[in-house]
């Protein structure tokens, strides 16, 4: 018996070494699938490894995968952990500030600004002006959000895919537009990185851009009233990015970026090769586009260049730089056409240049149009517009909200004095980068007015983020006031959502709609926000089992789905749904019997669309009672049923 001992605790010391083992093998994994870009796959793993064992590592490297998909709410959810994990550093303060501010959390961003300048050692003059100009953004973004443009924004989804589509532009009374869209007709191509990077050895892939997965970006282009979009009938191009055109104004010559592999390709052993993107034009002649001839200043193994506008009378063409002697990332540049009709010199265009990226520039009725990602603005590239006068370029302006959002817009081109397109990837769109078309509203119809509270204490929420989405448009958000107060403008004939949200919160959603409405008072909405206590059991009321079965019955799925519908709009938390038994029976049976019932709740989510790393099952047979009534003592069948039940508890938020 002492020996049978023995061997069962060598056993568990055995096993308890393993875990550690086993997580540090995972997180090895992961670091290799990171190291390819392959995020996706690290994340999957990272989230192995961080459920056995919770180290900030893990937590770093998952917050890092999802900052750099682009996902920022995740991105947010593990800064969130990792800020409040021994030993964080303070670079990780300023990239949380990011995520809530791409999230449209201004205040709560502007705090996290602030506690990173407090950790921020020995920062120069440079650095405290960049943080200051952060915590100013945060502000002028509440502001803006608060007084929106009068600006109606559609989602063009007869255009729109899963991917990235952008660069928009006027072209034979259709639309020309780039695009690393699969399923079209066409040579495959993709993404909306700016350059190719590969093993100098081997080509690239010629179908799938290995940085993303998806195809190459090639130009698509889409005619009024037509129900499909076609591959734009340029020959002799790239197998691999193609897009971001512009054209003269009668449509007889483009500009457009373009990457290629040279034959004489410049390799340094053991390292990746990078190849910039280069401008190309062509002339239509006989009804077909010419062969692409290179621009001046392509260097495609040194620099970039790209974004091409060609002015109207096509006597200068403006691009987009990161070659040397620029004022930051990418700069803006001209040259102007000479009498022999070659390009001049670059010329950069200091007006609007700063020291981060400037990109897209266009001319339209009297102003200079172009996004930027540097100064005062609500998050990533920012539109901006400047006047031209006989001096040059003057009064630079922030278009202001809705027209951006809390992440990238760019490639604007109004098409009227009211109208026009642009893209962005902002929350609610159908891919990645969305294209969308803005009208100028010259009244208001109707006035959404409401408040947010805590629906435990009902006391005002303040600085929650309300979303208001509307049929086919663009979302639109703003920052409850310290009341709890918000106020949106609304359209007629129009189905609504409203989705409220605050860290530390579930997120509480309300419909409404315009249709039929003929009232002149404002409509009224209140939300209530259920506060988030970690490890906190929550009760799923009427979740009833057949006697000794687990099988999901009918009126137990419909409050699963209840808890279905938490997780889907709280897309970062984790939780555990646990199982409980009575007394009766034996302790053993009840266990399983428990764990088996939990199995299959989890299941019946998880097949709702659920990811299984969200969602754990534990049964805890009637270990946990919430009355008297454990082994041998004598409950009413009412007793005995409070200790069935089924309850779930958020474990990461």
């Amino acid at each position: 018996m002492k020996k049978k001992s023995v061997i069962l605790i060598v056993l568990a010391f055995i096993t308890f070494l393993a875990i550690p083992a086993k997580a540090q093998y995972v997180l090895k994994e992961a670091d290799v699938q990171f190291e390819l870009f392959n995020y996706e796959k690290a994340i999957q793993l990272y989230t192995e490894a961080y459920q056995k064992k919770k180290t900030l590592y893990a937590a770093e490297k998952l917050a890092e995968c999802y900052r750099l998909m682009r996902d920022f709410k995740q991105a947010a959810s593990w800064y969130a952990i990792v800020v409040g994990m021994d030993g964080t550093k303070a670079e990780f303060f300023k990239h949380y500030a990011d995520m809530l501010k791409n999230n449209g959390k201004y205040t709560e961003a502007k705090e996290q600004y602030v506690k990173y300048g407090e950790l921020l050692k020995g920062a120069d003059p440079a650095q405290l002006m960049q943080i200051a100009n952060w915590k100013k953004s945060c502000d002028s973004a509440i502001k803006w959000m608060k007084n929106p443009k009068m600006v109606t924004i559609l989602n063009e989804r007869q255009v729109n895919s899963a991917q990235s589509d952008w660069a928009p532009v006027m072209y034979n009374n259709g639309l020309v537009f780039t695009s690393d869209r699969t399923g079209v007709s066409a040579p495959r191509a993709k993404t909306a990185k700016p350059f190719l990077k590969f093993d100098g050895s081997k080509k690239p892939d010629k179908n799938t851009y290995g940085w993303t997965g998806n195809d190459y970006l090639r130009l698509y282009q889409h005619q009024s009233g037509a129900d499909t979009v076609t591959f734009f009938p340029l020959e002799n191009t790239s197998d691999f990015h193609v897009g971001s055109a512009s054209y003269s104004a009668d449509e007889t010559e483009m500009y457009f970026t373009m990457t290629r592999i040279p034959r004489n390709l410049a390799k340094i052993k053991g390292e990746p090769s990078t190849i910039n993107i280069e401008i190309y034009s062509s002339k239509k002649r006989d009804g077909k586009w010419s062969e692409p001839e290179p621009f001046r200043y392509n260097n495609l193994q040194k620099w970039s260049v790209g974004d091409p506008f060609l002015s109207a009378d096509g006597k200068m063409l403006f691009f987009v730089s990161n070659m040397p002697g620029g004022k930051g990332g990418t700069d803006i540049y001209f040259c102007e056409r000479t009498d022999s009709g070659t390009w001049g010199n670059a010329v950069n265009l200091v007006a609007v240049n700063t020291p981060g990226n400037e990109r897209s520039p266009v001319i339209y009725d009297g102003y200079f149009y172009f996004s930027t990602d540097d100064g005062i603005g609500m998050g990533g590239l920012d539109i901006h517009r400047a006047k031209i006068t006989n001096g040059g370029l003057v009064s630079v302006e922030n278009l202001g909200y809705p027209i951006n959002s809390a992440q990238d817009d760019f490639t604007f081109r109004p098409t009227g004095k009211l109208k026009g397109y642009f893209a962005s990837n902002r929350e609610g769109g159908m891919g990645q980068d969305d294209i969308y078309s803005y009208l100028e509203k010259e009244k208001l119809k109707f006035v959404l007015q409401g408040k947010v509270f805590n629906k435990e204490t009902n006391l005002p929420l303040a600085n929650t983020v309300v979303t208001l989405r509307g049929e086919n448009g663009s979302p639109m958000k703003v920052e409850t006031g310290e009341d709890g107060s918000f106020k949106f403008n609304l359209d007629e004939n129009t189905d609504y959502s409203l989705l409220a949200d605050r860290t530390g919160f579930r997120s509480a959603t309300e419909d409404l709609t315009t249709k039929g409405y003929e009232g002149t008072k404002p409509i009224e909405k209140f939300l209530y926000l259920v506060p988030i206590v970690i490890d906190k059991p929550i009760r799923i009321e009427n979740i009833y089992y057949d006697f000794d079965k687990s099988n999901i019955r009918k009126d137990a799925a419909v409050e699963l789905d209840k808890l279905v519908a938490i997780m889907k709009e709280n897309p970062t938390i984790w939780i555990e749904l646990g199982s409980h038994t009575d007394s009766r029976g034996n302790d053993q049976y009840n266990q399983w019997l428990s764990q088996s019932r939990a199995n299959s709740a989890v299941q019946y989510i998880i097949d709702r669309g659920i990811e299984k790393s969200r969602i754990t099952a534990k049964g805890y047979g009637e270990s946990v009672p919430v009355n008297k009534c454990t082994n041998g003592v004598k409950c009413s069948e009412a007793d005995h049923q409070l200790n069935r039940r089924t309850e779930f508890k958020i474990v990461k938020q």
